[in-house]
């Protein structure tokens, strides 16, 4: 075979190699395997369940979910704790993240805030019962020195959820934030200050346009955590009440009246609530500055 066959016809690995499709792209084929497994198959094999329930009928589940208060509530609920829950997050991130990039033992200070992380939400909410509820520490102390007379209800409802929330999900928050504040060029801070610019003025006109960005990112992920609450809203709210979140609703239906179709359903319902949060928070981050955060050419 002549040197221009062999050009004019190559094998079939140089083809795929020219694709992008080598030896070394085909080491992903594993991961993208046990995200199928573990993500993609989940997830369709729940939206056709979704379509499959009791009646019969194909949107049987859905028209049962919006025709009951009972049960479309829990959305307006759910949401009532995890955007309050995520902007506070951020405003308390903010601050310290700035405080803590300056400070020298900043590796010291990042692992005691993170620590609730390791905790776990059962066992902080465990801790706020035995601290904050009515026979708690606080409530003790409180009534020792005459603060008050009788004991003040801190959990078992809406603030104790919400406590909960802000205690677990400030670590993921603030490691977060700590990496787009770190990430700036501190040589733009320091020309603006050259320049006569006040800590208020250098912080409105240059850290805050770099940081909306990945402070969007940053609510995207809280959010989406704060809104598959389940064990506070079990054990520090009330979970017939005012912390009837939809992750409970999905809960009884699947272990409580084994429709597992109908969870299904909340299920989907609760994912296309967080993906509407998250494509809008996202829609106005594209507003807003995107490019390189360092003092170089991006």
């Amino acid at each position: 075979m002549s040197s221009v066959d062999y050009h004019s016809n190559p094998g079939l690995k140089a083809r795929l190699a020219a694709r992008g499709l080598d030896s070394v792209t085909l080491l992903v084929l594993p991961a993208i395997a046990l995200l199928v497994g573990l993500f993609v198959y989940p997830f369709l094999y729940g939206l056709w369940l979704s379509f499959n329930p009791k009646d019969g009928s194909l949107l049987g589940n859905y028209f049962k979910f919006f025709s009951d208060p009972f049960l479309y509530d829990t959305i307006g609920t759910t949401l009532k704790l995890a955007v309050p829950v995520t902007i506070l997050n951020l405003v308390f991130a903010v601050p310290v993240a700035f405080r803590v990039r300056l400070m020298k033992n900043q590796r010291l200070l990042t692992t005691i805030l993170v620590l609730p992380i390791t905790l776990g939400t059962v066992l902080v909410a465990e801790g706020m019962l035995n601290y904050l509820g009515p026979q708690g520490w606080a409530n003790r102390i409180m009534m020792l020195f005459g603060i008050i007379s009788s004991p003040v209800k801190l959990t078992n409802n809406y603030w104790g959820v919400m406590l909960s929330l802000v205690i677990t999900g400030f670590p993921f928050t603030f490691l977060l934030t700590l990496s787009y504040i770190s990430g700036i060029d501190p040589a733009l801070e320091q020309a603006a200050a050259t320049l006569g610019a006040k800590a208020s003025a250098r912080f409105r006109h240059i850290f805050l346009p770099l940081l909306i960005p990945g402070l969007a990112i940053t609510f995207c992920l809280s959010f989406v955590q704060a809104y598959s609450v389940f064990p506070s809203a079990v054990l520090l709210g009330a979970p017939a009440g005012p912390t009837r979140v939809i992750s409970i609703a999905a809960y009884q239906a699947a272990f409580e009246e084994y429709d597992y179709s109908m969870a299904s359903a909340i299920a989907m319902i609760m994912g296309a609530v967080q993906l509407v949060v998250v494509a809008f928070v996202l829609q106005i981050r594209n507003l807003f500055y995107r490019g390189p955060a360092g003092g170089a050419k991006g």
